[in-house]
């Protein structure tokens, strides 16, 4: 199974560029900019990136995001991250990028923009296609979701496909995002706000009704409600599922007792995601294999779930056909 799953050309829906960032990386990084205080030993880096809390997470994740100073450090991270995909036999993956926090943090929009932009051109070098996705911090409320609209239809960047929503769910509506995704869906964005991760149903339903979303992040507490599992089948949304790190933040207790079995059994459009990868100690190959484990998958059920991910992308009608007639050529 290991090796069918490496074989098969694979697709990445929910990957944050910040949380791509692996000990190799971050290493770089380190030593670029000492004065982050983030280790510059490979031994010392490697157990301060071993996760341990979802607090320990969030250090961690600030830790790499303070680094980020300007395009050679944006251009490190993107392709990083494309030569993981690689590895892995990731032909494309959407890349949430979030603007307004390296831009408060300092950096130009301008450099941000440079560093995406080469990143991507290495990227492809590599074989790996990369998109993006502005995403708004939604617990920095209204002024960043303004910031992250005007940001991202002034500025238009090759490859920018959609427009998110991420952050802490509890407490912060979607309802009050909705001015912004709809501006951004009259701009041809698409809408793939996260929901239903640490929260119920109702941020699910808020996220369809609101948002229009045409994908989910995480979707994880969809299956607490029978009617909004029916809806997302009836309206073929697909979800993005993260599994390991749904298990990493204490959503789920197991990847055998994850919601995934039911939405599958439901009919729920399901993609395999890796969120934040290296901090989470997840792959993308990682997770086939686990939910592939865990279910008793045959080859055709994982192949697929690799196929859902090529449907539910935003890749243009032929490059969806050229993938998933690679992916029938490794089942035959």
């Amino acid at each position: 199974m290991r090796s069918f799953i490496h074989a098969l050309p694979k697709v990445e829906l929910h990957v944050h560029l910040v949380g791509s960032a692996g000990v190799g990386t971050v290493l770089e990084l380190a030593r670029r900019h000492p004065e982050a205080g983030v280790p510059t030993d490979r031994a010392e880096l490697e157990r301060f990136y071993t996760f341990r809390d979802f607090d320990h997470f969030l250090k961690v994740y600030w830790a790499v995001q303070s680094m980020l100073k300007g395009r050679a450090d944006i251009h490190t991270l993107v392709v990083g991250l494309a030569r993981e995909l690689a590895r892995q036999n990731v032909r494309y993956a959407e890349v949430t990028v979030t603007p307004h926090n390296h831009i408060t943090d300092g950096m130009a929009g301008d450099e941000l923009l440079a560093g995406l932009a080469s990143g991507r051109a290495e990227a492809a070098a590599l074989g790996v296609d990369l998109a993006w996705c502005f995403d708004i911090p939604g617990e920095k409320g209204l002024v960043a979701a303004r910031e992250t609209l005007t940001f991202a239809l002034s500025e238009r960047p090759d490859g920018l496909v959609s427009f998110g929503l991420a952050g802490p769910e509890a407490g912060i509506g979607r309802a009050q995002f909705a001015p912004f995704f709809d501006a951004a869906r009259d701009a041809g964005l698409h809408s793939v706000p996260h929901a239903g991760e640490t929260t119920g149903p109702e941020t699910i339903w808020s996220a369809v009704r609101d948002l229009r979303a045409e994908r989910i992040g995480h979707g994880t507490s969809c299956v607490e409600d029978p009617a909004l599992v029916e809806h997302l089948v009836l309206k073929g949304i697909p979800l993005e599922v993260c599994p390991t790190s749904n298990v990493r933040t204490q959503q789920v207790a197991s990847i055998e007792t994850h919601p995934v079995r039911q939405m599958l059994d439901a009919g729920v459009v399901v993609t395999l995601n890796t969120d934040d990868p290296p901090f989470f100690g997840a792959t993308l190959e990682g997770e086939y294999l686990a939910v592939a484990a865990a279910l008793d998958l045959t080859p055709a059920q994982v192949a697929r779930l690799a196929e859902n991910a090529v449907l539910a992308s935003f890749l243009p009608g032929s490059r969806k056909t050229a993938l998933l007639e690679e992916i029938a050529d490794v089942v035959a």
